[in-house]
């Protein structure tokens, strides 16, 4: 009896072990059940023409936002929230295929680089040398040329922790790839929380001084129904100046307060409110597409505010960077197919918000610094956050 009882003792024991063992092993490979986010490779996409394999990953919480993002210019395809109905709905603009993406893009949903928004002429100095970029918007240079980044090929990979979940894509921008000094190294990290805020964190390192100034481009409309305009979305930018423009969108020297102006969003209004108005500014525009100068410079706070009454969505805008390109789709001219093929999407069906450094800046030394030196370190963060309102 004495020796039975103690192989009887020694298998509860083994197994105890083997169980123990299991869920160790189990909480090492798999977010800890407080994590209520998750970041999942669906598959592949597509293919480019020079057959590089393009992946779909989705970005999801608990709460139901669901962000669908290709590794083909870190590309968000598609985002899902609720509106005061607790109903689900894509609130970006995009297309339901890569060949469209690679075939006709206004830049939906994209990572933009090596440098955002316009530089007059493609011509900047550093150092004593002239660089010249390709003229890719008329007479000047817009969002990193003819291949930018939202047009590359990004590697993918999943980073999770106990309480948060992220897609980290890297590039190697090769030394005068679209006409820019240096090795450029970027990560760009989106990370999905619980509380529906995507948090959007750029990092990148040169071994020749360069200039950098990187920002992400969707386009929103927080209806969810892309036949919709967004003018009567209400918008705040929390800034008491702009950058006005000449005829070729390109910068004047000469900050100009927004008081008094259509361009006074510091008290939320309706897009549409004053965007008609005969003003030369935004007829240069054709609308809203100008950059304005953010309060406490040099800080993360919350810099915008967009709210669609109907729907009762709310997004929020954080960021760390000295500007906002507000675009109010004044381009969009109806020729392109909406995702979900109901349509076409028409004029000011959508709206960027683009933290940024200002554009031009490479030439316009009064503005902040885009140039990044051998040793030191680009960094910015910028976050989207949705609620209901």
């Amino acid at each position: 009896m004495k020796g039975q009882f103690n192989s009887l003792h020694l298998y509860l024991l083994l197994g105890m072990v083997w169980i123990i063992g299991c869920k160790n092993n189990k909480n090492m490979n798999t977010p800890s059940s407080t994590n209520q986010t998750s970041v999942t490779k669906i598959g592949q996409y597509g293919f480019t023409p020079d057959s590089q394999a393009v992946d779909l990953y989705q970005l999801t919480n608990t709460n139901g936002m669901e962000i669908n993002v290709i590794t083909y210019g870190g590309i968000i395809t598609s985002w899902k929230v609720k509106d005061k109905n607790n109903v689900l709905q894509n609130v970006v603009l995009g297309f339901d295929s890569l060949s469209q993406y690679i075939r006709t893009n206004p830049y939906f949903g994209a990572i933009i680089g090596r440098y955002g928004n316009r530089i007059a002429q493609g011509k900047f100095t550093l150092e004593g040398k002239t660089y010249q970029l390709a003229t890719n918007d008329g007479q000047n240079h817009l969002h990193g040329g003819i291949k930018g980044f939202d047009k590359v090929i990004w590697t993918a990979n999943i980073s999770q922790t106990d309480t948060t979940s992220s897609l980290v894509l890297t590039y190697l921008s090769k030394d005068m790839e679209e006409g820019y000094p240096g090795n450029l190294n970027i990560k760009v990290i989106y990370t999905i929380t619980s509380d529906d805020m995507l948090e959007i964190s750029y990092e990148a390192t040169t071994d020749k001084t360069t200039i950098v100034n990187l920002t992400q481009h969707t386009y929103f409309n927080l209806s969810g129904d892309f036949n919709q305009t967004i003018m009567d979305h209400e918008l705040s930018i929390l800034a008491d100046q702009y950058l006005p423009v000449n005829t070729t969108l390109i910068p004047t020297k000469v900050q100009q307060d927004v008081k008094d102006s259509p361009f006074d969003f510091t008290q939320s209004k309706a897009i549409g409110k004053d965007i008609e108005m005969t003003d030369e500014q935004l007829k240069n525009g054709l609308g809203y597409d100008h950059c304005w100068v953010l309060r406490d410079q040099g800080k993360y706070r919350l810099v915008s505010t967009a709210f669609h009454p109907s729907s009762g969505r709310l997004l929020e805008v954080f960021s760390d960077e000295p500007g906002i390109q507000f675009y109010s789709g004044n381009f969009l001219d109806g020729t392109l197919p909406m995702s979900g093929g109901t349509g076409t999407y028409a004029k000011r069906t959508g709206f960027c918000l683009e933290t940024q450094h200002f554009p031009d800046a490479p030439n316009q030394p009064s503005f902040p610094s885009v140039t990044l030196k051998v040793g030191d370190v680009y960094k910015s963060h910028t976050a989207f956050k949705f609620s209901i309102k």
